[in-house]
């Protein structure tokens, strides 16, 4: 897809100051944009990354159009405008005929080792590597690779482009590249989902458990790295990555953008609240929510029974100081005696 500068300029309803004629073929971060990609940015938090990016062009609102050494489209809502964007970029599964899907089977199947069950769609340039069995009812679109002596049990959907390692296993019902939960709001108080451009990269010795969901990036790729261990019904969200030798227990959800370390143990039912970073070799005990970043290894435990925020907020004062409240009361009845 192509789309020039004066195009993009009408379907977010920009106003343009740069070449109207300048083709855009994609969406990229500041940092990572080329000359003929697009980026955004949404405050100042993001104004070294503006000023020094290669982007073709960004979306930006007023204010910070005195930072922009490029081509600029300015628009009163920034997050908006990019999530009607992405949409114009999305590539989607192509439509092929039940003989091409055959015929795509069939080719594959002739690779040493690799078994093919029936009921299974299999999409264009998808590449399996040998000794890899793929059981029944799997859908494997557009684009995937996936590494040598690996396990896709039944009923998978392997999403398009997403890329599996070596000696993998995922476990029956996993989703893998499923659209990630992005939305912004309209004028009119409406949600305008975002359509997602990145991938899901899945390193090598990787399991996945059963109904597992691991969401593609919103631009960039969501990444689990080598030797990962997923157990049932953990959702992944979009842009997460984890490190290598980390395990994750059932009914875990990661939201997005988090950043988990190496050998890291999380226990089922954690909840982590998204853009944090996790270091390496931290273990988070069972039904711990985790809200805020963790920069030194050790063993995490978080959580306080359900009440009102406005209360929440006075509780969770209080018990930053209870450590403080004891040892001064410990002076003092030593003081009394």
């Amino acid at each position: 897809m192509k789309l020039s500068l004066k195009e993009i300029s009408k379907i977010i309803g920009a106003s343009l100051e740069g070449d109207r004629s300048k083709e855009i073929v994609g969406i990229n971060t500041l940092e990572d944009a080329t000359s003929e990609q697009i980026s955004y940015a949404v405050s100042k938090k993001y104004l070294e990354s503006l000023a020094n990016t290669n982007a073709g062009a960004v979306i930006v609102d007023s204010s910070l159009k005195k930072y922009c050494s490029t081509d600029t489209l300015m628009v009163e809502d920034t997050y908006l405008a990019f999530a009607k964007l992405t949409h114009h970029f999305k590539e989607y599964q192509s439509k092929i005929s039940i003989n091409a899907i055959q015929l795509n089977i069939d080719k594959i199947s002739s690779i040493e080792g690799v078994l093919i069950e029936p009921g299974c769609f299999i999409g264009k340039d998808v590449i399996i590597g040998k000794n890899t069995t793929i059981e029944a009812n799997c859908v494997i679109e557009d684009g995937v690779h996936i590494g040598e002596d690996s396990h896709i049990f039944a009923n998978v959907v392997i999403q398009k482009n997403c890329q599996i390692g070596k000696n993998c296993v995922i476990s029956p019902g996993s989703i893998i590249g499923s659209e990630g939960f992005g939305n912004a709001r309209t004028k009119d108080k409406n949600w305008l989902a975002i359509a997602h451009l990145g991938n899901v990269q899945i390193g090598n010795d990787v399991s996945i458990g059963a109904n597992t969901t691991i969401d593609r990036g919103t631009i960039k790729d969501t990444e689990i790295h080598n030797g990962v261990k997923i157990d049932n019904l953990v959702h992944i969200a979009h842009n997460v990555i984890i490190g290598e030798n980390t395990a994750i227990a059932a009914k875990t959800g990661i939201a997005g953008t988090t950043i988990i370390g190496k050998r890291c143990m999380i226990g089922g039912m954690v909840g982590i609240v998204g853009h944090l970073k996790i270091t390496d070799d931290v273990v988070i005990n069972a039904t711990s929510t985790v809200n805020r970043s963790i920069n030194k290894p050790g063993v995490y435990t978080g959580f306080v029974p359900l009440m009102y925020h406005s209360e929440w907020k006075k509780v969770g004062i209080w018990i930053t100081k209870l450590d403080k409240i004891a040892t001064s009361l410990k002076i003092k009845l030593k003081n009394i005696k």
